[in-house]
């Protein structure tokens, strides 16, 4: 699944488009690497998301469903890190 559409499924960010520009604009890192939108998203994978206040959150993926309830999101990742 690919990075951006995971970020917005996952309802980690909002919507698809923000998603992208926070990786366009380097605020996320898949794997400690600087990510693409279109960035194969696998199960065990890290990501790091870093707002632009500074906020920083660290999950590892769990589960690539295409669509989710909202209820269920939590599902789909693992905070390791989430700091201020």
């Amino acid at each position: 699944m690919r990075l951006d559409k995971y970020l917005k499924v996952s309802r980690l960010i909002k919507r698809r488009e923000l998603a992208k520009e926070f990786i366009q604009k380097g605020y996320v890192f898949l794997n400690d690497n600087k990510a693409k939108p279109a960035s194969e998203v696998k199960i065990n994978d890290i990501i790091k998301i870093t707002s632009p206040m500074g906020k920083v959150f660290v999950i590892k993926v769990k589960d690539l469903k295409p669509y989710i309830k909202a209820s269920d999101v939590e599902s789909m990742y693992e905070v390791i890190d989430g700091t201020n």
